[in-house]
C-alpha cells in the first residue's frame, strides 16, 4: 500500500519526482504514485461523462421541444426525457463525478492509497447497478412494447407513481454513495493512526464533512424510497401520504444542491488559485465554510415547500431563516476565492484596483471555466434568495424561473467547475497529454454564453408566470405577458441558450474521449499538479474545527429541532393515509 506525507502536495519527498535519460527531474503523475485510486477516479469520471452525454441530449429536446421550435417526440414522451434529464444530470453525472474527484483529493491529500479492493468494487458495483437500473426503466418509457417506465421526474415523490425498477436503482445509487465514503473515512482513519496529533489535510476535511452532511441528508430519501415507495409501487401497500414523501424528499432534496456544490467549493479553494498563479488565502476561513455547511444544510427542506397547506408557517419560518443562515458560508467564500485569485494576479503582474483581472490565465481552459462556474454561481445565489424569502417566493413558485435558478448551481457550478478541472486532472490520472487544447480552450465560454442566454430567459419566463415541467407552456385561451422582452424572444434565446450548451458539452466530450483514446502515454508529467500551501495555514486555526464528531451531532441536533415536531404531525395523522391510525391496523 502507498503511504506518503500527510500532505503530499507540499511536500518534495523525491519520490515524488522521476529523473529521464536526459537526467531532466519531471514531477511524478498522480497516476504513477497512486495507480489503483487514479483507475477509480477514471471510472468514475467516464461514467459520469457518460451519463452527462444523455442528460445533455435529452436537455436539448426540451429546450426545443417546450419552445415550439423543433418536435421530434410526442410531448407525453416529453415527462419521460424531462425524468431522463434530470436523474442523469442531478443525480448520476453528480455522484460520479463527485465520487471521482473525492477519491482524488483524499489520497492526495493523505498520500495513503483506497483501503480496501473489496470495498471499492462494492460501491462502485452497487452505484452502477443502481443507474442502469434507474436509467433504464426511465428509457423504458419510451417503448411502448416495455412494461416498465418512470415518468416521475427528478422530484420523485408521491403520487406519481414509477416502475419498482427505478426505486430499487435510485436506492442502490444511494448506498453505493455510503459505502463511497465509507472508504474515504477508512482511508483517513488509516492515515490518523500515523498522525495522531497532525492537523486533518484540508483536501480530506473537505472530503469527510461533505460526506458527513450527505449521510445526514440521504436518510429522508433512503426511507421514502425504501419504506413508502418500492412497497407502494409492488402493491404491497395501497396508498402513502404525497404529504410525507414530499417531506422526505425535500428533506434531501436542499441539501443535495450543497452536495453538488461542495465539491466545486474544493476545487475553488485548492486548485483555482493555483491556476491563478497564486495560493489560498486562508486554510481556517475553508475549514469554517464547510463546517457551516454541515450544520445547515439539512434543516432547510420546507422553503420547498412554502405552498404546502399541510405544514404549519411556522415550521416554514424557521427553515426560511436557517436558509437565509447558508448566506453566510457562501459570502465567506466570495472573500476567500477572490482574494486568493487576487493575490495569483498580482504574483503575475496584475495592478489596479480591478486591473489585475487581466492579469489571470482566462485562456487556459481549466482556469477559465472554473472562474466562469463562479461568476454564474454569485448570480444563482441572488436568484436562490428570492426562492429562499417565504413571501416572494409565491411570485415565481414552480415557474421557469426554479429551473433557471438551478441552471445555474449544478448546471454551472458544479458541472462546468467538473468540466474545467478535467482539462487539468484528466492528464494527471490518465498519464496522457491532453488533446484538442484549442476546442477546449473555447469550450468554457461557449458553455457560459449558452447558461447566460438559457438561465436569464428562464428568469424573465418565471417572472411573467410561465410554468416548468409542462411540454406545453401555451393556453388557447390565455396569453403571458412579459416583464422584459417579449414572450416569443424568451423562447428563442431559451432554445438558442439550450443549443449552445449542447454544443459546449459535445466539445467538453470530444476533448475528454480524444484525451483518453488518442493521447499518448508520457513519463513526463505535463500538467503540474503541485498545490501550494495556503498564505494562513490550519495551525492558524482552533484545534475544534477538527472535531468532526462534534459538528457532525450539532447538524442531527439542528435537524431533529427542525423536522421532529412536523414529522410527528404528518405521522401521527396516518403513516400512509392522512386521517388513518398512525400503525396500519
Amino acid at each position: 500500500m502507498a503511504t506518503g506525507h500527510p500532505d503530499d502536495a507540499i511536500t518534495h519527498s523525491e519520490e515524488e519526482y522521476v529523473e529521464t535519460e536526459d537526467g531532466t527531474r519531471h514531477r511524478r503523475a498522480f497516476v504513477d504514485r497512486y495507480p489503483d485510486a487514479a483507475r477509480i477516479v477514471r471510472i468514475c469520471l467516464g461514467i459520469s461523462f457518460v451519463a452527462f452525454a444523455g442528460g445533455a441530449l435529452f436537455g436539448l429536446i426540451q429546450a426545443l421541444h417546450r419552445t415550439n421550435v423543433l418536435r421530434i417526440i410526442p410531448s407525453s414522451d416529453y415527462y419521460t426525457l424531462l425524468t431522463g434529464h434530470g436523474v442523469l444530470m442531478a443525480l448520476v453525472f453528480t455522484t460520479f463525478g463527485i465520487a471521482g474527484l473525492f477519491q482524488w483529493a483524499n489520497t492526495r491529500s493523505l498520500g495513503i492509497s483506497p483501503p480496501s479492493s473489496t470495498l471499492t468494487a462494492a460501491w462502485l458495483g452497487t452505484m452502477t447497478l443502481g443507474t442502469l437500473l434507474a436509467a433504464g426503466t426511465i428509457v423504458a418509457g419510451l417503448f411502448d412494447s416495455i412494461p416498465a417506465s418512470a415518468d416521475v421526474l427528478f422530484t420523485f415523490y408521491a403520487p406519481l407513481k414509477a416502475h419498482p425498477l427505478f426505486y430499487v436503482g435510485a436506492a442502490l445509487l444511494i448506498v453505493g454513495s455510503w459505502l463511497a465514503g465509507a472508504s474515504y473515512f477508512l482511508q483517513f482513519r488509516e492515515w490518523r493512526s500515523e498522525h495522531p496529533d497532525a492537523r486533518i489535510p484540508l483536501q480530506s476535511f473537505m472530503v469527510l464533512t461533505t460526506m458527513l452532511m450527505w449521510y445526514i441528508s440521504t436518510l429522508g430519501v433512503a426511507v421514502e424510497v425504501v419504506v413508502f415507495l418500492i412497497p407502494w409501487s409492488l402493491g404491497l401497500i395501497q396508498q402513502v401520504d404525497p404529504l410525507l414523501t414530499r417531506t422526505l424528499f425535500w428533506y434531501f432534496g436542499h441539501p443535495v444542491v450543497y452536495f453538488w456544490l461542495l465539491p466545486a467549493y474544493v476545487i475553488w479553494y485548492t486548485v483555482l488559485p493555483k491556476l491563478s498563479g497564486g495560493r489560498l488565502f486562508s486554510d481556517p476561513l475553508a475549514r469554517v465554510v464547510f463546517v457551516l455547511f454541515l450544520i445547515l444544510s439539512t434543516p432547510v427542506g420546507f422553503h420547498h415547500q412554502y405552498t404546502d397547506p399541510g405544514i404549519a408557517s411556522g415550521y416554514k419560518f424557521v427553515a426560511m431563516t436557517n436558509t437565509f443562515f447558508l448566506l453566510l458560508p457562501s459570502l465567506l467564500t466570495l472573500f476567500t476565492v477572490v482574494a486568493s485569485m487576487e493575490h495569483g494576479a498580482r504574483q503575475r503582474g496584475g495592478t489596479g484596483y480591478l486591473g489585475w483581472l487581466k492579469a489571470l490565465p482566462w485562456e487556459k481552459p481549466a482556469f477559465a471555466g472554473i472562474a466562469l462556474s463562479g461568476i454564474m454561481f454569485a448570480a444563482g445565489g441572488f436568484s436562490g434568495m428570492i426562492n429562499a424569502g417565504m413571501n416572494i417566493n409565491y411570485l415565481i413558485h414552480n415557474t421557469l424561473w426554479v429551473p433557471g435558478h438551478f441552471h445555474l448551481t449544478v448546471g454551472t457550478a458544479f458541472a462546468l467547475t467538473l468540466m474545467a478541472v478535467s482539462y487539468w486532472l484528466v492528464p494527471q490520472v490518465t498519464g496522457k497529454r491532453l488533446q484538442l487544447y484549442g476546442v477546449a480552450s473555447l469550450q468554457p465560454y461557449v458553455w457560459f454564453v449558452g447558461m447566460v442566454l438559457m438561465s436569464n430567459a428562464m428568469h424573465r419566463a418565471g417572472l411573467a408566470g410561465i410554468p416548468r415541467r409542462t411540454a406545453e407552456p401555451q393556453y388557447d385561451q390565455f396569453s403571458f405577458q412579459a416583464v422584459v422582452g417579449s414572450v416569443a424572444e424568451m423562447r428563442v434565446q431559451i432554445a438558442i441558450g439550450g443549443t449552445l450548451l449542447f454544443i459546449g458539452a459535445a466539445m467538453f466530450l470530444a476533448v475528454m474521449l480524444a484525451t483518453w483514446t488518442l493521447g499518448r502515454p508520457n513519463s513526463q508529467l505535463r500538467v503540474n499538479g503541485f498545490l501550494p500551501e495556503p498564505m494562513s495555514g490550519a495551525e492558524d486555526s482552533p484545534q475544534v474545527l477538527d472535531n468532526l464528531k462534534l459538528w457532525a451531532a450539532v447538524a442531527i441536533v439542528l435537524v431533529a429541532l427542525a423536522y421532529g415536531l412536523p414529522l410527528f404531525d404528518m405521522v401521527a395523522d396516518g403513516l400512509f393515509t392522512p386521517g388513518s391510525l398512525p400503525v396500519p391496523v
